[in-house]
């Protein structure tokens, strides 16, 4: 599995942003990739800084492509099958989330690095009849809040970003999650302020 990875990983360097979407697209459906993703952006940012926005839209449509694919199948599939394939307890915490939060419960997971189980909650999307709209929407704010954060991490600090992403890449992605929730937090507080005022 190792040189698999290491030879997909080659390969998407060499293609670039079509090679993001490809990775990005099978690490959201059938196939776990952890980090190899963040990593590629980083390492592609690192070297055409000009084109973040670019690689970082290219692993959003990726990821949107391969969580669609999960979510039509979990809706076409059934529940019995869904159950089999998945922990015990774990997709019926998903459909209770989904309840409790609506899209936020997919939304936060999105944003977060491996081993957050977002395969799960993709899969309870599907089974809890999300709209099709909605849920795009929420894969694609979540997954391009995370690249962005990624792509933007690497042009101001080049090399180091990348070498922090290889030996560290887990807490630099729990931090990038942590600064955009505290954004948005601070947006919500402060629309709810104004609103209030209004008022």
């Amino acid at each position: 599995m190792r040189s698999f990875v290491s030879w997909l990983s080659g390969a998407a360097l060499t293609l670039g942003g079509p090679g993001i979407f490809a990775v990005a697209a099978l690490d959201s459906s059938f196939v776990s990739l952890p980090q190899i993703n963040d990593l590629l952006v980083v390492l592609n940012v690192t070297q055409n800084k000009h084109l973040v926005l670019y690689y970082a839209a290219m692993a959003t449509l990726g990821s949107v492509t391969g969580c669609f694919l999960l979510y039509y199948l979990a809706g076409k599939g059934g529940e019995t099958f869904l159950r089999n394939r998945t922990s015990a307890g774990g997709l019926d915490r998903a459909l209770g989330l989904y309840r409790r939060h609506g899209l936020l419960a997919l939304l936060v997971p999105a944003l977060l690095p491996p081993p957050a189980p977002f395969k799960l909650f993709v899969l309870g999307a599907g089974l809890a009849g999300v709209r099709p709209v909605p849920f795009i929407t929420a894969i694609a704010v979540g997954r391009g809040a995370r690249y962005i954060a990624l792509g933007l991490l690497a042009v101001y600090f080049g090399d180091a970003a990348l070498e922090l992403m290889r030996t560290r890449g887990h807490e630099v992605a729990l931090w990038v999650v942590g600064l955009i929730l505290l954004g948005i937090a601070i947006w919500w507080g402060s629309q709810r302020i104004r609103k209030a005022r209004a008022a």
